[in-house]
């Protein structure tokens, strides 16, 4: 065996801690990320093209099978929708709202939450569809 002085000078560097620190935050990166998507589930209808989701400012209005509304994950009367829509229009006054209706949803929700739309004058609307396979 060798035994090394006491007074040598330690050169070397240990990144083996700093590489875990970085792994670690890449992947709470990754996870945070993938959680932040917005909007209950629903049975999307068919249709050739869809909406992109990129703008974080875009709110989603859902409609669920049994009439449900929600705003982005929040349940929400007609009248509650239209109170908080008028608030975000306040504070972003070119506003683009996202609808998502079930295919088996009553067509009549969906006009409802139309009205609003129309109500609080919101010009950038796009309904949300799943694109045709081909």
């Amino acid at each position: 065996m060798r035994i090394e002085e006491e007074g040598k000078i330690y050169d070397d560097i240990n990144i083996t801690p700093m590489l875990d620190v970085a792994y670690v935050l890449l992947l709470i990166f990754i996870i945070m990320t993938t959680a932040t998507v917005q909007g209950i589930t629903v049975n999307l209808p068919k249709a050739s093209s869809t909406p992109s989701l990129s703008k974080p400012k875009t709110k989603a209005i859902s409609i669920t099978p049994d009439g449900s509304i929600y705003l982005d994950t929040y349940p929400v009367s007609i009248q509650e929708l239209e109170t908080r829509l008028a608030q975000y229009k306040a504070a972003i006054p070119d506003l683009p709202v996202i609808v998502k209706a079930d295919a088996s949803v009553q067509y009549q929700k969906v006009i409802e939450v139309l009205d609003v739309v129309t109500r609080l004058q919101i010009s950038q609307l796009g309904l949300v569809t799943q694109k045709l396979v081909k």
